[in-house]
């Protein structure tokens, strides 16, 4: 018989009697096809090589699993297997990874790949370096970076990624970063769902499109249809605008935003501040719409001047914003104020018109029209309409026009109780370089009562005169002189001898109970605003461990020491089976290297003895803070040693010790422990060793649970 035969027997021999194991245990590993089997029990102790030959790979399978490599060590009795070369692995119809290597356990139906590691479903690919892939939680995980691509909603790598196939969902965590045609997403923790591209922003996140650039602390965004919605520190820039809020929302296929509950909407270019609690941005119209007590401010030269309505509208390009303020308009400056029904504001013109609609004030058909009125220094001017005019470019008052049924008011600066009154059908108003009145003049009907005063301010007497024309001049906001033209008549009354109910004209109305005098002012008439619950976005709610304790019994249970590779990548020990390396710090003891079997039947363990009176130790320091971990070793021998893990610096808190005595037999010991954040490292010892201590050590390991 020759070789070649000899050798195909010996594999049909191998697949009859996996066979009759596979019928009595159903988690067996099943070699499909091998084009050669080897036996090197010195290198691969328990195991038999399978390679490849011309026509085909290895090919193994286990229940809907199917996997294929140029190579594999398959390991019988722990039904486990290390798979080499152009490694492919097939679940159903739904996964396809390939790799350069895979390991994978028949009992805890755990695999786990590097090398050019890609994990395609329907839904997506994935790219790492190494990738775990767990067949009973239906989960991919990878944390030392990996990619995501997923047709139109775009590529996503971060530094740790979660892969739930049954829900669809991702979970990535640290530098996440998505980019497609049409945004780019940057976060530390990103749910994302590969059927409907719904993506959850936790922590600081921002979403750039070509239309808006957007912050957020807790955020939704719907790569399909480029809508989203932020809840905490929010904020969208759209262009020359910024817009924060309790909540936002923007949709970059319409160019639109609202915002809801202690908005802030800045104009960068006209320098202006909107407020209120709820608005609505047209990006394309350039159009603001804002309610619920609304607020705008602007800035002019070393002041603001401050708009507040029902509801206020800005429309137009930065270079020629119209601000409309509709019902129970107000504004205010230092030294202006003014109230209408509505107020219209053109910037590049530099015109702002107070206007009102023609309503009363009650039910009272002999009651005052409540005309649009401006109140400046000491002086209240009413009428129709009123136009305020101001130098667009030096952004200083200049002007002040009256339409119809002007009415200027000031109150006697000396008496206190009588009033200067000038009315007419027109006013014409000239400021000075301090934004007071210096000049008026009234045109068309005019008529007028001053308390005339000589140079040391004694009341002369109250004139009253009809004419046709008035000039006066203001000083400080005092009359300093007036001029008439056409007077039709005019007296000079002594006080004493003028009636008192002569002393008003008609349409008199002093309204100084309703002059704001500070921002607050514009408000005292508002009812009170009842701001909407936000239900926002549910917390971000951290993985469950991808090593949990379940994973981790698995492993247990399925010998999870086989696991070279994965305990290799999670080891946070390093040099864990060299203890004489400079990693680990030593006292009082000899440490003898491969002197011993370890536990799978390889000379590869050490041999510590205690040495001196003193108690001998050996201990690493690993650079972690915070975290939950698992240690295990392997130990054997005679005494007593303690084994822990305990804070690296301050007090030394030690927050697990384990005191073992030594059995002849190998026994792998195992601990775990939550470190709290102290600022100090944790460091993993073995002590209390004596001179009466002699023991073997292999494969000390410390896990932390990943999150």
């Amino acid at each position: 018989m020759n070789k070649q035969s000899f050798l195909y027997i010996v594999i049909l021999l191998s697949l009859f009697s996996i066979g009759i194991s596979h019928s009595q245990e159903k988690k067996k590993i099943e070699i499909v096809y091998a084009g050669r089997l080897d036996i090197e029990e010195e290198n691969y102790p328990g195991a038999r090589i399978l390679t490849r030959d011309e026509s085909q790979q290895v090919h193994i399978m286990q229940g809907s699993i199917n996997m294929w490599s140029d190579k594999a060590i398959y390991y019988s009795a722990e039904n486990f297997i290390e798979a080499y070369g152009n490694v492919k692995l097939v679940q159903g119809d739904t996964i396809h990874m390939t790799s350069k290597y895979i390991e994978y356990s028949g009992i805890t139906q755990l695999a786990f790949a590097s090398g050019n590691v890609t994990l395609k479903d329907p839904n997506s690919t994935i790219s790492s370096d190494t990738l775990y892939f767990d067949r009973i939680k239906q989960q991919a995980f990878y944390k030392n970076g990996g990619t995501v691509v997923k047709d139109t909603s775009g590529t996503i790598t971060s530094r740790v990624g979660r892969y739930y196939m049954e829900q669809k969902k991702y979970q990535f965590v640290d530098d996440v970063v998505l980019v497609n045609k049409d945004a780019t997403i940057n976060s530390n923790y990103f749910d994302f769902y590969s059927d409907t591209g719904y993506t959850y922003l936790f922590g600081p996140s921002t979403i750039i499109t070509a239309e808006s650039k957007t912050y957020t602390e807790k955020g939704f965004y719907d790569t399909k249809n480029k809508k989203g919605h932020a809840v905490k520190k929010s904020e969208i820039h759209y262009n020359n605008r910024i817009i924060q809020g309790d909540s936002l929302y923007f949709d970059d296929t319409t160019k639109f935003a609202s915002a809801t509950n202690n908005i802030r909407i800045t104009d960068t270019v006209n320098h202006s501040i909107a407020r209120g609690h709820y608005a609505e941005v047209f990006k394309a119209q350039d159009s603001l719409f804002i309610t619920k007590r609304a607020l705008v401010a602007t800035k002019q030269q070393n002041d603001s001047i401050y708009m507040h309505a029902d509801k206020i509208m800005m429309t137009g390009k930065p270079d020629h914003r119209i601000v409309r303020a509709f019902y129970n308009a107000k504004i205010f400056k230092s030294d202006l104020s003014g109230k209408a029904d509505s107020i219209h504001s053109d910037q590049n013109t530099g015109i702002t018109k107070l206007i009102n609609l023609e309503r009363l004030s009650s039910k009272d058909v002999f009651s005052t029209k409540r005309r649009p009125i401006l109140w400046n220094i000491e002086n209240q001017m009413t009428g129709d309409t009123i136009h305020l005019i101001s130098n667009p470019k030096t952004e200083k008052l200049d002007s002040l026009l009256v339409f119809n049924n002007a009415f200027v008011i000031s109150k006697d600066t000396i008496s206190k109780t009588g009033f200067n009154q000038i009315f007419g059908m027109k006013l014409t108003g000239l400021f000075n370089d301090e934004n007071s009145l210096k000049k008026v003049d009234i045109v068309k009907n005019a008529e007028s009562i001053f308390y005339a005063r000589n140079d040391k301010q004694e009341l002369i007497g109250i004139d009253k005169a009809r004419s046709g024309s008035i000039s006066i001049v203001f000083t400080e906001g005092d009359i300093e002189e007036y001029t008439r033209s056409n007077q039709i008549d005019g007296n000079l009354y002594p006080e004493s001898k003028y009636p008192e109910k002569e002393r008003r004209l008609k349409g008199f109305d002093w309204r100084e109970d309703e002059r704001p005098l500070s921002v607050e002012d514009l408000f005292k008439d508002d009812e009170p605003v009842v701001l909407p619950v936000i239900k926002g976005l549910d917390d971000y709610i951290p993985q469950d461990n991808f090593f949990d304790d379940e994973l981790l019994e698995r492993i247990k249970l399925g010998g999870g020491n086989v696991y070279k590779k994965i305990n290799d990548d999670l080891n946070l020990l390093l040099s864990s089976e060299e203890l004489d390396s400079n990693s680990w710090v030593k006292d009082a003891l000899v440490i003898k290297s491969n002197n011993e079997m370890n536990p799978k039947g390889k000379q590869n363990a050490e041999t510590i003895t205690g040495q001196g009176m003193g108690d001998g130790y050996i201990l690493q320091v690993v650079e972690k803070i915070t975290g939950t971990f698992i240690l295990s070793v392997w130990l054997k021998g005679t005494g007593n040693v303690n084994i822990g893990l305990e804070e690296y610096g301050g007090d030394y808190t030690r927050y697990k010790v384990l005191n073992i005595e030594l059995t002849p037999k190998w026994v792998k010991y195992t601990l775990k422990c939550t470190k709290e954040e102290d600022n100090d490292w944790i460091r993993f010892f073995i002590n209390d060793i004596q001179s009466t201590d002699k023991f073997s050590v292999w494969n000390a390991e410390l896990f932390e649970l990943i999150h």
